[in-house]
């Protein structure tokens, strides 16, 4: 089942890079994306010189911007950021119906709360769905560099897609929770906001440690209150994501947030989802004590400086370190 190739749907960096990634194992990979005019370039070249620069593409990759490429039943990775998600299953569902459906982006949707996996079945109810997601770099896959990820879903087909997926450099480990493995993904990127607001304020490196320690206690509490399993927030999709993302200045989330609290608010044409997601979760007026996560929607409203934002962390009453 879901024998008939892998797809790539979004010529971004992740997506190209997982493209590359897949070539390696697979006997042809489409990467598709939406402008043909790009896509014909990057055809031509073999690179994708916007996203990927530096990069070549295997010559078994079939670069298009024609869904009709898509044939039986292949293996799709939808690279497509979540807030965009929606529509793009929407304009593309009679493209997409008869393939198994594995989720690459992460993010909550503002407006209704729901994770990508979530999207996916509302507007395909039938469709078989995996999420992919993880502690990575695009430049990281691409190179072969040795990446380990979380591949989540409660089929039964589970390993045979691990199997499928897996290459000699992108080892993946397989999970039955996928509401944990995204709200780990989804939730990291707020802290990782707040981890740079920290660094680009110059406040300190142990500054940074108490917000990633105590922003990792709020994805755990919010998590197991929406019906996850903790132990998978202790995995690569939750607290090893959080890692890489808050410690590295190739994470767009991280370096968004330095930027932000130097007064530079914009990094045009790169995906920012832990803004939306911030925003998203502080829409739910969910009753879960979430300071830090709360704290980022605020400062990114300009309600306050990324300064008074830390004083106020602190003045919160002392209490005994607990995770939950």
């Amino acid at each position: 089942m879901y024998s008939d190739g892998v797809a790539v749907i979004g010529a971004g960096a992740f997506g190209t890079a997982l493209a590359i990634a897949q070539a390696a194992k697979q006997q042809n990979v489409i990467l598709w994306g939406r402008d043909p005019d790009t896509m014909g370039t990057i055809n031509a070249l073999r690179e994708n010189n916007a996203r990927l620069p530096g990069l070549r593409l295997p010559g078994n990759i079939t670069v298009t911007a024609n869904m009709a490429s898509l044939h039986g039943q292949m293996t799709v990775l939808l690279s497509v950021p979540t807030q965009s998600l929606r529509g793009f299953l929407q304009e593309h569902a009679q493209w997409l119906a008869s393939h198994m459906l594995v989720v690459c982006c992460k993010g909550v949707e503002r407006g209704t709360g729901l994770l990508p996996e979530e999207i996916v079945k509302s507007v395909l109810p039938q469709a078989v769905t995996a999420v992919l997601t993880g502690p990575s770099f695009a430049d990281d896959i691409g190179r072969g560099k040795p990446t380990a990820l979380t591949l989540a879903t409660d089929v039964p087909s589970g390993g045979e897609l691990q199997e499928t997926l897996s290459t000699p450099t992108l080892r993946l480990y397989l999970s039955d929770d996928p509401r944990g493995a995204q709200l780990g993904g989804a939730l990291k990127n707020v802290v990782a906001l707040a981890a740079g607001m920290v660094i680009g304020a110059d406040l300190g490196e142990s500054a940074r440690a108490a917000l990633m320690t105590r922003g990792f206690a709020e994805i755990v509490r919010l998590a197991q209150v929406q019906g996850a399993h903790p132990e998978t927030l202790w995995g690569l999709s939750g607290f090893g994501d959080l890692i890489l993302t808050c410690s590295s200045e190739k994470s767009r989330n991280f370096s968004y947030g330095v930027q932000f609290a130097q007064g530079h608010h914009m990094i045009d044409g790169v995906t920012v989802e832990g803004v939306m997601t911030a925003h998203a979760i502080c829409e739910q007026n969910l009753d879960i004590d979430l300071p830090v996560i709360y704290m980022v929607s605020r400062l990114l409203k300009g309600e306050v400086s990324v300064p008074q934002a830390m004083e106020t962390l602190l003045q919160r009453p002392l209490k005994s370190e607990r995770l939950l």
